[in-house]
């Protein structure tokens, strides 16, 4: 594994040993690693915030930096029971995160959660992590019910952001073994932030929150999204996981302006 590139390949083989129920079996899990699948796919589950998230094969794997996503949305998080919509859901990592936390203290109780994927695929894997959820098969806010509309207190967004022409540079795990939906955010990566953010006015809240996770380069470009659909933006950014959110919310008369926080 090693020989094959896998930086970290004793962890990983401890991992697949562990994992494996005999010796047929292992040996196949090796031979896909080495030929470049993710790890996680293989094991069948992803660690993120402290929870092991199922992960079939062809389905995005949950990145550690999107555990900056799940912070910012508990802090905003102001009430029990709120209206949480996890939206391009993929293995429904953030959702699942998001409800646990909450429930378990670092939020204010526990919340309504909501999913949804276009990818029928992970929609299956997204309903096992997060069987107290609901998660819908659809096109953005296409796949919610009508009556969450002016009604979602969090909306969490992780969608594509990698501009179609930087998909070729990918590392071969993400670039041949993850659906390119889930990657390809159009010609500067932020076209489904766009689409998302002029939509996302009529279903949230009146105080109701909008979060996406972007890059640090690219979050001029969601925010300006947000300000088109007239949310007052706000760019947070964590260094140590090489994370950046954009969060929003309706504009009031004395906040037409973009603010970035500081260094988290």
């Amino acid at each position: 594994m090693r020989a094959a590139g896998c930086v970290f390949a004793e962890d990983e083989a401890r991992l697949l040993v562990g994992t494996a129920a005999h010796e047929a079996e292992l040996a196949d899990m090796i031979r896909a690693r080495v030929s470049g699948r993710p790890l996680e796919q293989i094991l069948g589950w992803a660690e993120f915030c402290g929870l092991r998230i199922a992960v079939s094969p062809g389905v995005f794997v949950p990145r550690r930096r999107t555990e900056f996503l799940v912070d910012q949305a508990l802090a905003a998080l102001d009430r029990p029971d709120a209206v949480v919509v996890d939206l391009c859901c993929g293995s429904g990592a953030v959702g699942a995160a998001i409800a646990a936390g909450a429930a378990t203290g670092q939020g204010t109780g526990p919340v309504v959660l909501h999913a949804a994927d276009v990818d029928p695929i992970a929609v299956a894997c997204a309903r096992r992590n997060a069987p107290t959820g609901t998660v819908h098969l659809g096109d953005l806010f296409d796949a919610l019910p009508r009556s969450l509309i002016g009604r979602v207190d969090l909306l969490v967004v992780n969608a594509p952001y990698v501009p179609s022409g930087a998909l070729a540079t990918m590392p071969p795990e993400a670039r041949l073994y993850e659906p390119r939906l889930a990657l390809d955010g159009g010609l500067d990566g932020a076209d489904v932030h766009r689409r998302v953010a002029a939509e996302s006015p009529a279903w949230l809240a009146p105080t109701g929150r909008l979060l996406v996770e972007t890059s640090e380069r690219q979050s001029v470009l969601t925010a300006g999204a947000f300000a088109r659909a007239g949310l007052a933006a706000t760019v947070a950014h964590c260094s140590e996981l090489d994370a950046t959110v954009v969060s929003g919310r309706r504009r009031s008369l004395d906040s037409a302006h973009v603010e970035r926080s500081g260094p988290a």
